[in-house]
């Protein structure tokens, strides 16, 4: 489901932030090069993640779900000089290419790639999360979060991504289809959580910001 028109997509996207080179060409060789290349961030998502991490200006970063490397390279544009990105995927295929444009990006040295399952990943870093992008299986999301909520602190941002899923989330439900449903349970449990506060942005596919008290 299109939210948007295209037309107006297309001004969206020329009145925001020009998209970078490199993830410019990183979108063309996505394109070229891998399966399902929808999946990628796209120019105005990733402007927003870009801003939103220039504004929480964080030291440390977690994402889960790398693809070929679109949002954490928008995401490490916010991080300090010092600071680092962790970023999860289960695709060993996938490693060559994202770190082709973490290093071609001039973050190469500020991000961490790690392969396969996240739930077990995650509890191995010994970090503490300014920042946190969850965009893998949608199955496991409610997982994703617990998971990451006990590397937060107070103040901490939490991002999820695909939450309105294509619109499935207002439509009927089909009771075969366990991933509306499982969004729509993650959802209302964002909304109801007393550790966070949340707000639903309607960007792209939908884009929840919940911030950890």
């Amino acid at each position: 489901m299109h939210f948007l028109s295209p037309l107006l997509e297309n001004y969206i996207a020329d009145n925001s932030q020009l998209e970078p080179e490199v993830l410019q060409e990183l979108t063309k060789d996505t394109h070229l090069r891998v399966i399902q290349p929808r999946m990628i961030t796209g120019h105005f998502q990733g402007r927003a993640l870009s801003l939103l991490s220039k504004i929480i200006n964080p030291k440390t970063i977690l994402e889960i779900g790398t693809y070929t490397g679109y949002s954490a390279i928008c995401l490490a544009e916010g991080l300090q000089k010092n600071g680092t990105l962790h970023t999860i995927d289960v695709n060993e295929e996938l490693v060559d290419m994202q770190r082709k444009y973490f290093d071609k990006s001039g973050f190469g040295n500020q991000i961490r790639q790690h392969t396969g399952d996240a739930l077990k990943i995650i509890p191995e870093l010994n970090e503490t999360f300014d920042l946190i992008f969850i965009d893998a299986e949608k199955a496991s999301y409610d997982h994703y979060f617990e998971a990451v909520l006990k590397k937060t602190k107070s103040g901490s941002v939490i991002l999820s991504d695909n939450v309105l899923w294509s619109g499935k989330v207002v439509e009927p439900l089909n009771p075969k289809d366990k991933v509306t449903k499982i969004l729509l349970e993650y959802n209302k449990k964002l909304k109801e959580d007393p550790r966070v506060e949340t707000v639903l942005l309607p960007i792209r596919d939908g884009l929840t910001l919940s911030r950890v008290l």
